[in-house]
């Protein structure tokens, strides 16, 4: 591919991906592999050229573009070899027309800036949200003959290693699972010891779960649950790579969640809820997902949070943790939700030890530029005796 067409094949990339994110469709990296699936011709210099340009076109842009050349036309304006690229040669973009305008850089939706402003982030904090995130794995200390030479170690983290982005891990299957440090940290939050009744109730495809499982040294029961039917079938197989014996699986019916879960009422001496949120503190792996949030969308999911508190809750023993989850940023969705659960429950706030983060209303926040993570808020909320 020339230079030009490759710059054509990032615009329709970013027209694909705009859309997506209007309508709710698949994520960028799923529309990007689509894409050059049905164009064989492009080889792996090409692809990775064109990757590069069209997530540096996504970090660049705030508020979601009107086009992808809109979006292309921005990020060529501080690169004169781009801008040359629209030449209208063949496969190429149509050369720039004398009142055509870019799209306008920016770091969030401007409804969205105000509200991550309110929840105390701001300079360094807010530019770090889009900065590009390493490759972090977490060493499955269940398997056998695990590479301990693998990677860089965190500190804090005695599983956990920092690799080189695009790190072929295909021969690892089974021996390490890849997962954010910040992802790491916060599961310690639970304290999963040897023999715990624990229910991971957000469980998706289970990277919590075998994490829990490891902590546990595959000794009681770990009851992993999710209403989303395509991401629960996902765990079992895993689980299975990862020596993990202790997880069972049960799908739960979306606002009957209660119904399948009466046997565990007050009998787990843990409950982890790793909630649906905004994803504001993932955007250094999503970056379209600022394109995608809107004031609604925000409402239902501070709605859907409040009523899995209220549903872990009734599964947690006195005595026992409420472990309280977001990969968002928005005190909304994390410490205004935490208090909000205190303050009706009468539970309290139980700060826990881990190896980064900062104290956050009833939690501990974590962000990228302060502890090298995702953002995450957490809270361990321990019912009364």
């Amino acid at each position: 591919m020339t230079p030009a067409a490759r710059t054509q094949a990032a615009i329709e990339l970013l027209d694909a991906i705009i859309a997506a994110a209007r309508d709710n469709g698949p994520a960028a990296d799923t529309l990007i592999a689509r894409y050059f699936a049905q164009r064989r011709y492009a080889g792996s210099k090409d692809r990775r050229a064109v990757r590069e340009l069209v997530y540096a076109a996504v970090r660049a842009l705030g508020e979601r573009p009107i086009s992808g050349r809109a979006a292309m036309l921005a990020l060529a304006q501080g690169d004169p070899s781009l801008r040359a690229t629209f030449d209208g040669s063949p496969h190429g973009p149509a050369p720039v027309a004398e009142q055509e305008r870019a799209a306008a850089a920016g770091l969030a939706p401007a409804w969205l800036l105000e509200r991550l402003r309110a929840s105390g982030l701001d300079g360094a904090e807010l530019d770090a949200l889009v900065e590009r995130a390493p490759l972090d794995v977490r060493v499955n200390r269940l398997a056998n003959g695990v590479e301990i030479g693998l990677g860089e170690p965190l500190p804090g983290l005695p599983d956990a290693r920092r690799l080189p982005a695009g790190k072929d891990l295909s021969s690892f299957a089974g021996r390490v699972e890849v997962q954010d440090a910040g992802s790491q940290i916060v599961t310690l939050a639970v304290q999963a010891r040897p023999g715990q009744r624990t229910v991971d109730l957000c469980a998706g495809a289970g990277g919590k779960t075998l994490a829990l499982a490891a902590q546990m040294a595959n000794e009681g029961l770990i009851l992993a649950c999710d209403t989303d039917r395509a991401r629960l079938q996902r765990l079992p197989p895993r689980a299975a790579a990862a020596g993990v014996m202790i997880a069972e699986t049960r799908l739960l019916d979306p606002g009957r969640e209660l119904d399948a879960l009466d046997d565990w009422r007050a009998q787990a001496d843990a409950v982890l809820i790793d909630a649906p949120c905004s994803g504001t503190g993932t955007w250094r792996r999503n970056p379209e997902a600022r394109w995608r949030l809107t004031p609604d969308r925000l409402a239902r999911l501070v709605a859907t949070q409040s009523r899995l508190l209220d549903i872990g809750a009734a599964l947690v023993r006195p005595g026992g943790a409420l472990v309280y989850v977001v990969c968002s940023l928005l005190d909304e969705e994390g410490a205004e939700q935490a208090a909000s659960f205190a303050a009706r429950s009468g539970w309290r706030a139980d700060y826990p030890a881990l190896p980064a983060g900062s104290p956050h209303g009833a939690g501990l926040r974590l962000t990228p530029a302060r502890d090298g993570t995702d953002g995450f808020f957490v809270a361990r909320l321990v019912a009364p005796c």
